[in-house]
């Protein structure tokens, strides 16, 4: 089974480098980026200001590879690739909830980008928390670490 997917646009950051850039978006607080949609995609965005947050989806241009086990930013323990938000994975796929500040056009400025500049647009999704299960959250071995992800920024352990 073959899949491939086009980007609908560009996310653009002040992040051009992938060391020291946060790692999770509550550590990019009030960092700024635009989310330029490709023409051809401008009228899927009809009605997209009404919404506060949106989710992102984008290709993780810059990764390469990948391994199963993988010590996280927020741990020295290895630990299994899909019990992490680690990069490098079989799909580089990336997924954020960011701030959606405006629209101006084809053009989305946002807030709370932890996202590398020029990375390729997948999909958008507006972010609704009554659609979320009201449920017992658990976060496994991220529990002591979650207040760290705020000034965790990343490093090269994922080139």
């Amino acid at each position: 089974m073959k899949i491939t997917y086009h980007p609908i646009g560009v996310i653009h950051s002040p992040f051009t480098e992938i060391e020291d850039m946060p790692i999770q978006p509550t550590g990019a607080s009030g960092a700024q980026g635009i989310v330029e949609i490709f023409p051809q995609f401008q009228e899927g965005l009809s009605d997209l200001e009404g919404f506060s947050h949106i989710i992102l989806l984008y290709h993780l241009h810059r990764s390469e590879g990948f391994r199963l086990t993988v010590t996280p930013f927020l741990d020295n323990q290895p630990r299994g690739l899909f019990s992490t938000r680690a990069p490098k994975r079989p799909n580089p796929i990336g997924l954020s909830v960011v701030k959606l500040v405006k629209r101006e056009e084809n053009t989305l400025h946002i807030e709370n980008v932890d996202i590398l500049d020029g990375t390729p647009l997948l999909d958008i999704k507006p972010y609704v928390p009554a659609f979320e299960p009201d449920i017992d959250i658990r976060v496994g071995w991220l529990e002591e670490a979650n207040e760290e992800a705020r000034n965790k920024r990343s490093d090269d352990r994922f080139r």
